[in-house]
């Protein structure tokens, strides 16, 4: 971020976007914590405000008072570096801080950073301010699939918002696109914002391949489910065949078989499953297990990003082969944020695009997801390669 990018306002539009996204919840919603992996909305909405009081205003605002000194127990994530932290399956037992003080916290912050950015032109503190702005960005979806899980598992499976078009169709025909065998280049090379975990451009040598043209839909599934392909071990990882047995997988998460029409809970609420959109919330062993069905498999990340110009993509997180590794001459940052990524460089696989749910100005080709395989509350899809 340069300052002619007038980086003050994208953090103000990028604060009030995430308060956006809660208006439409019931002040019951903000403390739900139905599995570890889904984070209470009132947390997100402190988490993102301690990011930035943590980072920016306490080491780089003369005179700035901390909010409230437990906040930052309650409301750091990860990062080892900076203290002691509320653990991960304990955020939903926080029925104080209450929503009200969270809000006024975020006010708070806000005013004391708009206050240092209407006076500061210091390069190094707009570079962090924007790592804070994609770091909320990354919550902003965090926030929608947390929401869409919460009230997915109410029984009554409440509506969140009727704006929130979560399913745009695949208009045109599959088709296998043919990518030549050669060397790629592979990794962020401009200057706009990215991740350290993108870095470290190379080259890599690709066989030749061909790459379906548009995610694989529901329609594709549903055949995929109706060939019994649930029943079938021949098709899956021996981790993913356990997975399917332990928890009783027949679907993707969400959907509802009902008087033998299949469903989805949206967050418009429980709607008919449509043909011709991309499948969602599929974990990546239910990805590699189609694609076996299939006779095909799933892209590579670098298959994925050389090809990426000659298909449309990001209506869903598309799950790779490739496992999350460091690029060549990768270095964590010092300090806190080298936390950010590098650490879990380990058993997860990378989704490269962007979903429905990604905030605007937060994606790019080189844009290296990361998640475990059997999750899938994300809005994760596929497309395959032969």
């Amino acid at each position: 971020m340069t300052l002619t990018d007038s980086p003050l306002d994208f953090f103000l539009e990028t604060r009030e976007h995430t308060e956006n996204i809660c208006r439409p919840l019931e002040i019951e919603d903000y403390v739900v914590q139905p599995i570890v992996d889904v984070s209470p909305p009132k947390w997100h909405l402190g988490h993102t405000t301690w990011f930035f009081e943590e980072f920016i205003l306490k080491p780089h605002a003369s005179g700035y008072k901390v909010f409230d000194e437990d906040f930052s127990f309650v409301f750091n994530s990860y990062y080892e570096t900076v203290g002691k932290r509320v653990i991960r399956s304990d955020r939903g037992n926080l029925s104080r801080p209450s929503v009200d003080s969270v809000y006024t916290y975020r006010a708070y912050v806000t005013g004391a950073m708009k206050s240092l950015f209407t006076t500061t032109q210091n390069q190094e503190l707009y570079n962090l301010l924007e790592i804070g702005i994609h770091h909320e960005k990354q919550h902003q979806e965090l926030l929608l699939t947390d929401i869409k899980f919460i009230l997915g598992n109410n029984p009554l499976l409440p509506s969140y918002s009727d704006n929130f078009k979560e399913h745009p169709p695949e208009n045109t025909a599959q088709e296998w696109i043919s990518m030549e065998e050669g060397i790629y280049e592979i990794g962020h090379n401009t200057d706009a914002f990215c991740y350290d975990n993108e870095l470290g451009r190379h080259k890599v040598y690709l066989h030749p391949f061909k790459i379906s043209s548009n995610l694989i839909t529901n329609l594709e599934y549903i055949e995929f489910i109706e060939a019994g392909g649930y029943q079938k071990f021949d098709l899956w990882h021996a981790q993913g065949w356990d997975w399917v047995n332990q928890n009783q997988i027949s679907a993707p998460l969400y959907w509802h078989l009902i008087d033998g029409v299949w469903y989805n809970y949206t967050l418009n609420g429980l709607k008919k499953i449509t043909p011709n959109t991309p499948v969602t919330h599929i974990s990546y062993f239910e990805a590699f297990a189609f694609a076996q069905w299939k006779g095909c498999r799933l892209p590579t990340e670098f298959e994925w990003e050389a090809s990426q110009s000659f298909f449309p993509w990001g209506k869903r997180w598309e799950w790779t082969e490739s496992a999350y590794l460091p690029y060549p001459n990768y270095t964590k940052a010092d300090g806190a944020l080298g936390e950010y990524n590098g650490k879990f460089m380990v058993n997860q696989k990378v989704l490269r695009g962007g979903s429905v749910a990604t905030p605007i100005r937060h994606t790019r080709p080189t844009y290296r997801n990361f998640f475990q395989t059997d999750l899938r509350w994300q809005y994760t899809g596929f497309r395959i390669v032969k």
